[in-house]
């Protein structure tokens, strides 16, 4: 079942940010544009590639008024140890969340039963804590971050600019559409 469209269900969990524990919960997702950003384990490889490739474009998302978290099955105290050993964690700024109970992993629909582990799953939700974009990644295949830039840019525009849609390869500042029947077969 898809999750397009659904607003993200109650949870409430721990996270690591900049040397500080925190709580996080759904409600954290409200009133800002939230990317979460889930992978499969700490200590690993492809991982810290990902979660480093999110850190260079935090900047940017955050001047969209975008709020990066990531989740692991992890606890927070894993977080913290591989953000106090790693050169490349250590950079990370934005909300690293432990899932150790899965719940969240679950409510997301990005688990993996068997090896207990989160798929590599990005979602963006909007300021109303409503999914509005799902992508979900095989464990051996890495994410690039700065798609998530020009994504970001079209939710808000279309969120913006009602009765618009943004087509492929739409860039900030190039053309919409407004879909109507003057437009059936005609692009």
């Amino acid at each position: 079942m898809s999750l397009i469209g659904k607003e993200v269900q109650e949870f409430k969990a721990n996270a690591f940010q900049k040397g500080e524990f925190i709580e996080v919960t759904e409600q954290n997702f409200k009133g800002q544009w939230s990317v979460v950003c889930f992978y499969p384990a700490d200590f690993t490889f492809v991982c810290p590639t990902e979660l480093e490739d999110l850190q260079n474009q935090y900047a940017t998302l955050k001047n969209l008024g975008v709020e990066v978290y990531s989740v692991s099955t992890d606890t927070h105290f894993t977080h913290k140890a591989w953000h106090d050993h790693s050169e490349t964690i250590g950079k990370i700024e934005y909300i690293m969340i432990g899932d150790p109970s899965q719940k969240i992993s679950r409510i997301f629909d990005v688990l993996d039963e068997e090896a207990g582990l989160a798929d590599r799953g990005t979602f963006i939700i909007d300021p109303d804590g409503v999914i509005q974009t799902v992508e979900i990644n095989a464990g051996g295949i890495g994410r690039d971050a700065s798609t998530l830039v020009n994504k970001i840019k079209a939710a808000q525009y279309v969120r913006n600019n009602p009765g618009e849609v943004c087509p492929a390869k739409w860039q900030e500042g190039s053309a919409t559409l407004k879909p109507s029947l003057d437009l059936v077969g005609k692009i």
